[in-house]
């Protein structure tokens, strides 16, 4: 049986005070949310803690934007498993566009961090997708495939999220048509070897487009950036009809 998962990805938005103020105004918009769909917060490492706290005894889920490999040492500025699973979280953003682009991620080091966050026993939110010159050069299927068969190597599927992010409908305010990534994303599965793997698509979805978004047979989820910001639109799409 396939998870519904809705993840708001803050990215490096939001102190303490303003998480805490968007908690008190989001909360009383998910009171109605069926029980099925599971709500997910990925938050910024100073903000765990205190929506830690907050979040105890509540349906929201708390999540991290990424986790290393080791469970200790010498990596200044990264944080480990263990010390995210101290803090409550259950799920860990792995290999997102933005690390890859910016931060030097890679495949392997993708993969390290997979296995990491299921050692701890977080569930993995695994990104991939395509840029606009690699779409544009037909070569969307054999990018994704290669990002799956490298990522997914020695991974446990029974513990796993994806998220399809074509990289160009990121934060651009386009979007890839729902058909189109709803055909992306069964071709993903296709290569899983458990077919029930949550599948969330994740690019500049909004109020205006979720309901289309989540009626394709192939989405079982969303991984939302800008629109998770903001308690009102994050309610209405967690609350999709």
């Amino acid at each position: 049986m396939r998870k519904i998962i809705l993840a708001g990805n803050w990215k490096m938005h939001k102190t303490q005070a303003e998480a805490l103020e968007f908690l008190e105004a989001f909360k009383p918009l998910v009171t109605d949310t069926p029980e099925e769909r599971e709500v997910v917060l990925c938050v910024p490492y100073t903000a765990l803690g205190t929506l830690s706290k907050h979040l105890h005894g509540s349906a929201v889920r708390l999540g991290a934007q990424n986790v290393h490999w080791e469970d200790s040492g010498a990596y200044t500025g990264e944080i480990s498993g263990s010390m995210l699973k101290e803090l409550g979280v259950r799920y860990a953003i792995v290999g997102h566009s933005e690390r890859r682009q910016y931060f030097g991620e890679t495949d392997e080091t993708v993969n390290q961090r997979l296995k990491a966050a299921q050692k701890h026993g977080l569930t993995p939110i695994l990104c991939v997708g395509e840029t606009q010159e690699q779409r544009e050069a037909n070569e969307t299927e054999s990018h994704i495939f290669s990002q799956i068969e490298k990522d997914l190597v020695d991974i446990d599927q029974q513990n796993l999220v994806i998220a399809y992010e074509p990289i160009w409908a990121i934060g651009t305010g386009k979007t890839c048509e729902a058909p189109e990534a709803n055909r992306v994303m069964g071709l993903i599965r296709s290569k899983l070897t458990n077919k029930d793997v949550t599948i969330q698509y994740g690019g500049s979805v909004k109020p205006e487009n979720i309901d289309e978004i989540m009626a394709q047979p192939e989405i079982d989820g969303v991984l939302v950036g800008g629109a998770s910001l903001k308690a009102d639109s994050w309610g209405r799409i967690v609350n999709y009809q």
